[in-house]
């Protein structure tokens, strides 16, 4: 029963991690961006994120986010990330509909690659940050 379900492989929807300017508070602030570089609308969009060390037994609460849709070439602010959670291991559970069809793809940022030195530019946002394909 479970070889008969097929996920067709997730193409051109990337979540990235971006430091940006903080205007209230005044700070620099870390962010997580889903980006749809696709040429249709993403529908239903689920994300599911947790930070965690296996090494020291840490894990951060389970945060769940919803977006009714995300139309093509667009991006979305999905949450801010503290500082503590930085030197963790981050991942981005990204479920989505596109047509009929339901995709899942799940976004890794290791622990300790959220940093300055690994900031680049991400085209569609049009800001630097680190970008998980």
């Amino acid at each position: 029963m479970k070889k008969d379900i097929k996920i067709p492989e997730v193409s051109d929807v990337f979540m990235a991690v971006v430091k940006e300017y903080n205007q209230d508070f005044k700070t620099e602030d870390w962010n997580a961006y889903i980006i749809n570089n696709k040429d249709v609308d993403l529908e239903m969009v689920l994300i599911v994120s947790k930070g965690y060390d296996d090494d020291k037994m840490i894990e951060t609460a389970v945060l769940r986010h919803k977006i009714e849709k995300l139309p093509a070439k667009s991006f979305a602010k999905v949450e801010f990330l503290q500082n503590d959670v930085l030197k963790l291991s981050n991942f981005f559970n990204v479920t989505f509909f596109e047509g009929n069809a339901m995709f899942d793809k799940k976004y890794l940022f290791e622990k300790n690659t959220i940093k300055d030195s690994a900031l680049r530019n991400i085209p569609l946002l049009n800001k630097r940050g680190i970008l998980i394909k």
